[in-house]
């Protein structure tokens, strides 16, 4: 009786027990279905790309957000260089020359080249390089970073120069201290479209109106991303930039903070971009202080009250809407009455633009607070 009842209960049980290992053996096949593969492509995809990494950096781990990408068509480094019209007595300035295949180039073409480069294992891989094929009393290097370097005279700069640094080092050759014969520069395409634009054109801005002032810009030729070690995700352009002899007589900083108004919203007409409040409240202010006066506080009887009392801090307001209310008529008066009112910056030219920036500061309208603005050319 009792091992009857044992055995009906076995019976009971075995089913269970066989349901659950089913259960835990379904659980499993189905985890090791679900991430062996993913797991394996993993480890296939990082062992390949460390793999080609070696190969193809020849183990120097290059730094993409820092603009190290390493041209290494020779074909395309000849064109570069040819392009450059390099003469036997130039001292070269290289930007960014990484482990030195258009470094090489210049050597052989120059009579000296100054390389600026800040990653130390990038300097020593060039000093050993160029030392290997006897260039080293032709090469000098300085390890620092080029936004931040006064540079030594020099005749041409030939560079493949990083692209997060394009606008400031451009700003920096053409606005800089250093005289030289021209520029020839590997950028990134749509940098190099939008400094190539023309007044007139679609996508003309600041940063072409802001170079063409005193330089001129030439197209050298295109450059795919597949050329370079690593790839960067855009194409690229050779573009050659050569200074004015003659450059126009303007202050610098104010034509860059005249620009920046202009170019803020280049397709608006003057007119109505100068109505803008904002706008004019930021003249007033900036040309108030150029003339040395205050802003806002000038009032029926010329005297300046600075002590806004509630009593009377309702006038004080009056008076800057009228101050201001004044000065807008005075900046649309001046446009409409030399025919700018109606036209759009990006359809200027350089003279125009000019002839634009003389009148207002001859009618004492400012666009800079002779303090610090920063050289850009396109922000």
């Amino acid at each position: 009786m009792i091992l009857r009842l044992k055995n009906q209960t076995l019976g009971k049980l075995n089913p269970t027990r066989s349901y659950l290992s089913y259960l835990v053996l379904r659980r499993d096949s189905h985890s090791q279905i679900r991430t062996k593969p993913d797991h394996d492509r993993r480890r296939r995809e990082y062992e390949g790309s460390e793999k080609s990494k070696k190969k193809e950096h020849d183990g120097l781990f290059l730094c993409k957000s820092k603009g190290q990408h390493l041209l290494t068509n020779t074909r395309i480094l000849d064109a570069i260089v040819r392009s450059s019209d390099i003469r036997p007595t130039d001292t070269v300035l290289e930007i960014g020359p990484g482990t030195g295949n258009l470094t090489m180039k210049l050597l052989e073409a120059s009579q000296n080249v100054v390389a600026v480069e800040l990653d130390k294992r990038m300097v020593e891989i060039l000093r050993k390089r160029v030392s290997d094929n006897g260039f080293a009393d032709k090469l000098t290097i300085i390890q620092k970073d080029v936004l931040k370097t006064e540079f030594p005279q020099f005749d041409l700069v030939v560079a493949n120069i990083p692209y997060n640094i394009s606008s400031p080092l451009v700003a920096k050759l053409v606005y800089g201290s250093n005289t030289f014969r021209s520029a020839t520069l590997l950028l990134q395409k749509e940098f190099s479209r939008r400094l190539l634009a023309n007044s007139g054109d679609s996508d003309f801005n600041r940063l072409a109106v802001n170079v063409k002032l005193v330089a001129d810009v030439k197209f050298v030729m295109d450059v795919s991303k597949r050329e370079f070690v690593p790839p960067p995700k855009v194409d690229s352009s050779v573009v050659m930039i050569t200074p004015k002899e003659v450059k126009p007589d303007v202050n610098v900083q104010e034509w860059l903070a005249f620009t920046r108004t202009c170019f803020g919203n280049k397709n608006k007409t003057l007119g109505s971009m100068f109505r803008q409040k904002k706008k004019v409240m930021e003249l007033l202010s900036l040309s108030a202080g150029r003339n040395g006066s205050k802003v806002g506080m000038e009032c029926g009887d010329g005297e300046f009250d600075t002590d806004v009392e509630d009593e009377g801090g309702r006038d004080n307001v009056l008076c800057m809407d009228t101050d201001a209310s004044m000065f807008k008529e005075r900046v649309v008066g001046l446009l409409r009455t030399h025919g700018f009112e109606e036209k759009r910056p990006s359809k200027l030219s350089h003279g125009e633009l000019l002839h634009l920036l003389s009148l207002f500061n001859q009618a004492g309208i400012f666009f800079h607070d002779i303090t610090s603005l920063p050289m850009d050319l396109h922000e």
